[in-house]
């Protein structure tokens, strides 16, 4: 099992549900820890009563229905499922309208869900999700990505107020997966997840919501961060690599040979994971190695 999900946390996100689906037929009487384990990549579904979107995950399934957060009803529709007591209904209900306007104001569109449900410890857990899709085909496109993806999960157990005072405990995690294509930059893929944790005791008095809310946006800040520095950092470090001048042929060698070795050894790095260089681009680069080192072909 642990060797199951160290794979699943090496795994790009677009092939996650291939590698799973594979990893449940090899170990069925591991199936409910992987799929509770196992973060997928978010898929969304229309409420046909409210017409609105929800986002689809583990947190809203039972059987094969989904319960929507707009509606409270199971798509399709299911007898027995389980619901959020009224009063936390009442919490949901307004997580999510708030919610949908910091999906708005930080992501300028996509899909936003929260759902919640009691826990064991007379407190309860609330699951907050985002999807925005960046393909040039949409919701709130941009237009930059041939695909391209953006998946945040954030889940925040609290437990129960103990003198006006709650522990709250947040998990989140993102999974992002781009690729672009066309004359500049050629063919270029690039995809990974990160998963971060979060504890704070805080006052009740302000608020469940609110309290949630800025641990949300700050950890969802320093995974930002953490992305834009681990992938788009050091592609772009690797890639000022394929971009020196001929006099620095020690350098292009000394990169090469590494990246040979890794080939050879089956290393794939995080900064050098599925990406992908023109043919012309990766043809002129493999000739100008073979000049200046007398390289093999």
């Amino acid at each position: 099992m642990d060797a199951a999900l160290g794979l699943m946390r090496r795994i790009p996100p677009k092939h996650i549900d291939t590698a799973l689906s594979a990893l449940l037929s090899l170990l069925p009487h591991h199936s409910s820890d992987l799929l509770s384990q196992v973060d997928q990549p978010l898929q969304v579904l229309s409420d046909i009563e409210t017409g609105k979107e929800f986002i689809l995950c583990e947190y809203n399934r039972d059987a094969d229905s989904y319960r929507s957060p707009w509606s409270n009803k199971y798509h399709p529709p299911l007898e027995d499922g389980p619901y959020p007591s009224s009063d936390l209904r009442k919490l949901e209900i307004e997580a999510n309208d708030v919610f949908a306007v910091y999906c708005d104001q930080y992501y300028e569109g996509g899909f936003s869900s929260v759902y919640m449900w009691e826990d064991e410890n007379e407190g309860f857990v609330a699951c907050f999700l985002i999807k925005k899709d960046g393909s040039k085909s949409g919701h709130g496109r941009r237009g930059y990505l041939q695909e391209g993806a953006w998946d945040a999960i954030h889940v925040v157990e609290v437990g129960p107020d103990e003198n006006g005072t709650s522990h709250y405990c947040l998990t989140s995690t993102v999974m992002l997966s781009l690729t672009t294509n066309n004359e500049s930059s050629g063919s270029f893929n690039l995809s990974g997840s990160i998963r971060r944790q979060m504890t704070m005791d805080l006052a009740v008095a302000e608020g469940h919501l609110q309290n949630m809310g800025k641990m949300i946006e700050e950890l969802e800040g320093k995974l930002r961060n953490s992305l834009e520095q681990v992938y788009f950092g050091k592609t772009k470090e690797m890639t000022c690599c394929f971009l020196v001048c001929c006099n620095t042929s020690d350098v292009l060698i000394e990169f090469w040979n590494a990246f040979l070795i890794c080939i050879v050894l089956g290393i794939k790095r995080p900064w050098i994971h599925e990406l992908r260089l023109s043919s012309r681009t990766g043809a002129e680069i493999l000739e100008l190695y073979k000049l200046t080192s007398n390289g093999p072909t």
